[in-house]
């Protein structure tokens, strides 16, 4: 029978044969398993451009927010499409080509609820319901949601498709490990009133993007899983993060990060194949706690 260290050897040699897939990339994979609290990092402390994965950390916020009792789901925001860059403070605009969700768009000149605006950042990754989202919670109190309860390995700096801030290197950043820190804090719930880590949950499991998770699992497995994730993709990055739930056990939290400047397709691939050495890890972890 494996040791976990044993099992975190073969898996970071597993990872570490798929990080070489990816020409002049890099890989990040943190994990952790409810059930026989198997733990594991790969470059877990290394930054990663963000990309739509920090739509997790504005999900948390706005949760934040209503435990405060500033807004609640039901709270109307009037849709527009003119933000302050972090870089310059002058206004700009998220473009409705590169934006996964049209719908937000067109609600402009309307008002939608936080509640909706929120499934609509998740689910269909909407950057122009993310940034009503963020200027609606504030920057910095979003922060604070995360200072709060001891998250680190995620910085949150800025609006999405804010360009400017961009170009002068102004981004939002994750490590593997903090992602996993902060899906644990949504699932326990920790600092939410109660209602809320199911909530949280349900916008996540409405995920419309396959990601790497998924994809990595035996189809067995995969027929039978429901996976509450967020992806994130951009031009040198694709990620996938999220939570696995699995029939008659708790779930286990996995980050998978990835960048390179090549073909996004390998990319694609080796979260994938990250995906299905993690759920080999933790299966075996599983089994061993269960003797």
């Amino acid at each position: 029978m494996l040791s976990d260290a044993d099992r975190a050897a073969e898996l970071t040699s597993r990872i570490a044969d798929i990080e070489a897939t990816i020409g002049g990339g890099s890989v990040g994979v943190g994990v952790y398993d409810y059930l026989s609290g198997f733990q594991f990092g790969y470059n877990g402390s290394r930054l990663f451009h963000a990309a739509s994965t920090i739509k997790i950390a504005v999900l948390a916020a706005v949760f934040d927010a209503f435990a405060q009792g500033r807004f609640s789901e039901e709270h109307r925001v009037h849709v527009r499409n003119r933000f302050l860059s972090a870089a310059d403070g002058q206004p700009y605009r998220v473009q409705a080509a590169r934006d996964a969700d049209g719908d937000v768009h067109a609600a402009i000149g309307r008002t939608m609820r936080i509640g909706e605006l929120a499934r609509h950042m998740i689910a269909i990754s909407s950057n122009l319901a993310t940034n009503l989202l963020l200027d609606v919670v504030g920057l910095d109190e979003a922060r604070q949601t995360l200072a709060r309860r001891g998250i680190t390995g995620i910085e949150l700096q800025r609006g999405v498709e804010d360009e400017r801030a961009f170009e002068i290197g102004c981004n939002n950043r994750v490590t593997a490990d903090g992602a996993v820190r902060l899906l644990r804090f949504i699932r326990d719930g920790d600092g939410f009133p109660a209602g809320a880590a199911d909530a949280m949950l349900d916008i996540l499991f409405d995920q419309q993007f396959s990601g790497g998770i998924g994809p990595g699992l035996p189809d067995t497995v995969r027929a039978a899983a429901r996976i509450a994730h967020k992806t994130g993709d951009i031009s040198t990055v694709s990620h996938d993060v999220g939570l696995v739930f699995l029939p008659g056990r708790p779930p286990y939290v996995i980050a998978l990060l990835t960048e390179s400047p090549g073909d996004p397709s390998e990319r694609t691939t080796a979260l994938a194949a990250a995906s299905r050495a993690v759920y080999d890890a933790v299966a075996a972890a599983g089994e061993a706690s269960c003797k």
